[in-house]
């Protein structure tokens, strides 16, 4: 744990060897790091995040989004979700989703490689 300059309370997990207090967070901000979970780990870690939150928390999630397929780009692992299986994977972890968009903004879906999400528990 560490303490950031504005002075709140940071914690660096890795994914998939989590360790959090249940109810203790206000938000969980993952971007561009839960496209690293292998998809038969995602449903675990997802509801580990929903846990970790306080009632009405927020998770904000940034992914590059995909087809639905996973595996090695190089020396990266990901997995490249799609809005409607994304949106199943938070859902069933028992988030409630507040708000979803494509980045960078302003340009054609094709040129939007990013897909970012608000959720509440």
């Amino acid at each position: 744990m560490a303490r950031a300059d504005s002075g709140c309370e940071v914690w660096q997990q890795d994914f998939l060897a989590l360790d959090l207090p249940p109810e203790r967070f206000d938000g969980v901000f993952a971007n561009a790091s839960l496209f690293h979970v292998p998809r038969a780990e995602l449903p675990r870690v997802l509801r580990q995040l929903h846990a970790t939150l306080r009632p009405g928390g927020v998770l904000f999630a940034s992914n590059p989004r995909g087809d639905n397929r996973e595996g090695w780009s190089g020396e990266r692992y990901g997995a490249w979700h799609d809005w409607e299986r994304w949106r199943d994977y938070l859902t069933a972890a028992g988030f409630t989703e507040l708000e979803h968009y494509y980045r960078p903004e302003g340009l054609p879906r094709e040129q939007q490689p990013w897909l970012a999400s608000v959720w509440r528990r």
